[in-house]
């Protein structure tokens, strides 16, 4: 596996006691913990590959914990416990064995998976003396198979299944204490914390149908996916508001951690495309189409908050000189490598600048020609007077388009607005979404200036958007 969603934290929160007790936290580097832990659970005389499978287990097993939130989605403010009844053994202070560090700084940022699944293996284990666990580890057990000249990946695939894969080298970043990301979400807001929410509740529901399936999966917060929060909220007894705040959060990342099974042996798996982010492509200089324009789009309301950046003069779907130029500036600005290439690190800092800038900035003052994109994506039911004014454009384009129904302005984005949105993102080669995105808001009002300036034909011929793939439009 070339890249990994899963990383090593630099450290881990441990509470010292069973999981409610009234206990003290301490926050150690995660290499040292696990140093802590196999000091405590294993003997430093073991063979040496006998040490190494277990340490597999360990880091694992803490990795999944940390992963599925499996104790902070409950509202603890931990990662894991050193209770045994719960976690595995560690003792505050204790010696480490030169040996069995030596491995650790070898092994600490290599985990276990099973077959597809991505998430950390729930890498049960017991001593096989006088506790045993089926389908689990056996600590003493590893020591014969050591003996008989197993490697350590021999041994662990003979307790787990011979579908385990060893993920090795994961790369190591701060720990942030949770998941949660500090934001409210409800209708109308976008992004990938969003399109999370959606494809969790999308699971649950199938354990809780009372909860509708959220169709599309977006990342867009529309009238589906607040539908589906409200389920979700009065099934697991929290305030039914169709918002998603920390509680809810929360509870979802729990709810679905059971569901899946994510914290036990036999996990049903979290595949790769179920946490993928929306990232297009690697962007460079030389490449056309809807993600560019979306590109500078970004780089244009960013650029007029921030005098670090240069303005781009047009929104033309062409990453030529000037956009390269802006995302050098832009990395510059944040501390990136200066590549002038939008990898998925320069893409998600700079969508979530975009939206920190349009969160804080009046609609009156955006760049001229951007029409004064409202600072929310516009989606079915909602209302407002930003809705009324999409469907004043509606209708303008409908006199030029006749498959662009005509709405009545009211202010309210019920079916038939998001219908005629369908049909002019359709004209416009953008993707289908129904939702009023800055390149829908921006194409609509390139339409509507052409039939009041009169350069739409009868038959409602226009150039048009070139088309590309899915984006936030």
């Amino acid at each position: 596996m070339a890249t990994t969603p899963v990383t090593i934290p630099e450290t881990i929160t441990v509470h010292l006691g069973t999981p409610s007790s009234n206990a003290p936290n301490i926050t150690v580097p995660f290499d040292e913990y696990i140093k802590n832990v196999a000091s405590s659970e294993i003997y430093p005389t073991w063979p040496e590959e006998a040490i190494r499978a277990n340490v597999y287990a360990q880091v694992s097993y803490a990795l999944n914990r940390v992963f599925t939130e499996w104790y902070r989605s409950q509202g603890y403010d931990f990662d894991i416990t050193n209770s045994t009844r719960y976690d595995q053994s560690f003792v505050q202070n204790r010696d480490i064995f030169e040996n069995i560090s030596t491995i650790v700084d070898d092994l600490f940022n290599n985990y276990l998976t099973r077959g597809d699944a991505i998430e950390p293996l729930f890498a049960q284990y017991c001593n096989g003396t006088t506790v045993t666990c089926p389908g689990g580890l056996s600590q003493w057990g590893t020591v014969p198979l050591a003996e008989q000249g197993m490697t350590a990946e021999e041994i662990v695939r003979s307790f787990y299944g011979n579908d385990i894969n060893f993920i090795k080298n994961a790369p190591v970043s701060p720990n942030l204490g949770g998941s949660w990301p500090g934001v409210t979400y409800r209708l109308g807001d976008t992004g990938e914390e969003v399109r999370t929410i959606q494809n969790r509740l999308n699971r649950i529901s199938t354990n809780y149908p009372n909860i509708p399936k959220i169709s599309p999966v977006n990342a867009i917060y529309d009238a589906g996916t607040e539908r589906a929060v409200r389920a979700f909220q009065q099934q697991f007894n929290l305030t039914p508001d169709g918002i998603v705040g920390k509680a809810t959060w929360y509870r979802i990342a729990f709810i679905y951690n059971n569901v899946k099974r994510l914290s036990e042996l036999n996990s049903e798996g979290l595949l790769l495309s179920d946490v993928s982010r929306q990232y297009p492509e690697e962007l460079s200089e030389g490449m056309q189409g809807v993600y560019i324009q979306l590109l500078q789009y970004f780089l244009s309301i960013v650029g007029a908050y921030y005098d670090e950046l240069p303005r781009l003069p047009d929104i033309d779907g062409i990453f030529g000189p000037q956009t390269r130029n802006a995302v050098i500036a832009y990395q510059k600005m944040m501390g990136l490598p200066q590549t002038g290439v939008v990898d998925q690190e320069t893409w998600n800092a700079l969508v979530s600048t975009y939206q920190a800038v349009v969160r804080v900035r009046p609609i009156e003052e955006w760049l001229p020609g951007t029409a004064g994109f409202p600072n929310i994506f516009l989606v079915e039911g909602m209302s407002g007077e930003e809705v009324r004014r999409a469907q004043e454009l509606i209708n303008i384009i409908a006199r030029g388009y006749p498959a662009v129904g005509t709405v009545t302005v009211d202010g309210a984005f019920g079916p038939a607005t998001r219908a005629s949105v369908i049909a002019i993102q359709k004209q416009l080669g953008l993707p289908e979404t129904g939702a009023i995105g800055p390149l829908t808001w921006e194409g609509m009002n390139d339409l509507a200036e052409s039939i009041l300036g009169g350069s739409v034909t009868a038959e409602g011929q226009h150039p048009g958007y070139p088309v590309g793939e899915e984006d936030n439009a």
